[in-house]
């Protein structure tokens, strides 16, 4: 997002006139909140009704691959979209037609064929990568003293939403009687509605005009790819993306391999999610009290790799602490990765450039992780490769944190 972007200028996200200003802030978070749930549970839902999913649409195995990559590589991809469209819209705009889009794909993945639903997730999927990089912005510019806790209270959201999608979709087909098209259904439509309405009254209509910035202030998205700063950042939150997406993927067969049941296995992949909510609220907890984030992006990467560590090797009386460990160090992570755009970042639409950049190779880099991950196992049979790959992104992730993690903020590298 540019510097004379309306979103980046804030022009959109003031509180509504007709309300206080603690009323307005209120209502904003519920908003964030609401769009968290929006950014993920689509996504997360579909894992375990993919069997019926499979079966009914008679899909081949590199079809499934291919459909539960394609989400991840839409965030990828949209993210880069992100600053463009923000040159031409108010954020309050963007936020609603994305979920308008959002609505339709949902509707549209649910149709008789195979087509339908790629086309679908497509479409569910890219308005989410779109979200994804504009709302550390807002966070930003509307929230300037809290912004570790406000990223916490939203990456909690998001994987509040990330666990609820898995958790409620089999039930949800259980007492629909449908095997798999009602219960995505319900898990996108009436939220992204609601959602909708909320985003309308959080943000004016016609909010006045905010001055130009001084012309160096922030670095141009051009110029933020020269910082070395912001490809730490990048890489941060690249190696966070990789190991979520490939624990995402995989954690239910892994469980599986180990000899353990099929039926523990999505309430494996939602209590990991669940306990992401706690990671995230310890984070800004503790994040007060620290001088800066070196020390809990080490932190992170070592809680994510003991539990990984323990689901794969570990004996079975310890999976499911693992899984809670595994959960800890991901939720907490990615709230980490989140803020990190923010506190990088001197002013606002520095933080949407940081975000576009950091989620849009992020994510691309994210989408390796399941991929890689599944064709380890296919060679070797086993998950003690994949393991030692995802201890490797444990380390990278440990190297830029040294560096990300540092108070300070990207600067207009010299010519």
């Amino acid at each position: 997002m540019t510097l004379d972007s309306p979103a980046a200028r804030g022009e959109a996200d003031h509180i509504p006139a007709s309300g206080s200003p603690s009323r307005g802030r209120s209502l904003l978070l519920v908003a964030l909140a609401l769009l968290a749930l929006n950014l993920r549970a689509p996504l997360t839902s579909v894992a375990p009704l993919l069997t019926p999913l499979r079966d009914d649409l008679h899909l081949s195995d590199t079809a499934v691959g291919v459909l539960t990559s394609l989400p991840v590589l839409c965030l990828g991809l949209f993210a880069f979209v992100a600053p463009r469209l923000g040159r031409r819209c108010s954020l309050r705009t963007l936020l609603a037609v994305s979920l308008v889009v959002l609505t339709v794909g949902g509707l549209l993945r649910t149709g008789a064929s195979a087509v339908a639903l790629f086309t679908g997730t497509v479409l569910v999927a890219a308005p989410i990568g779109v979200a994804n990089v504009l709302i550390p912005g807002l966070i930003r510019s509307r929230f300037p003293q809290s912004v570790p806790r406000v990223s916490a209270f939203y990456s909690g959201a998001l994987t509040f939403g990330a666990a609820g999608g898995p958790a409620v979709a089999v039930p949800l087909a259980d007492a629909t009687g449908s095997s798999w098209r009602i219960p995505l259904l319900l898990l996108v439509v009436p939220l992204s509605v609601a959602t909708v309405v909320v985003v309308l009254l959080a943000f004016d209509r016609q909010p006045p005009r905010a001055p130009a910035p001084a012309p160096n202030a922030g670095v141009r998205p051009p110029r933020l790819r020269r910082s070395l700063l912001a490809w730490q950042v990048t890489v941060f939150f690249g190696a966070q993306a990789l190991l979520s997406y490939t624990v995402f993927g995989w954690l239910p067969t892994m469980w599986q391999d180990r000899g353990l049941s099929a039926a523990s296995a999505g309430l494996a992949l939602s209590l990991c999610n669940a306990v992401g909510v706690l990671g995230a609220w310890l984070l800004a907890v503790s994040g007060r009290r620290l001088p800066d984030q070196r020390a809990a992006g080490v932190a992170v990467a070592c809680l994510t790799g003991a539990g990984l560590t323990g689901v794969v090797l570990g004996p079975k009386a310890l999976a499911w602490p693992s899984v809670a460990v595994l959960g800890l160090g991901l939720g907490a992570g990615f709230a980490l990765a989140l803020s990190l755009f923010a506190l990088r970042s001197p002013d606002a639409p520095t933080t949407a450039a940081l975000s576009a950049m950091g989620q849009g190779i992020g994510y691309l880099i994210g989408v390796l992780g399941p991929l890689g991950a599944g064709a380890l196992h296919d060679m070797t049979g086993t998950w003690d490769w994949p393991l030692a790959a995802l201890l490797l992104a444990c380390a990278v992730q440990i190297t830029s944190a040294f560096a990300a993690g540092r108070a300070r903020t990207v600067t207009t590298p010299p010519r």
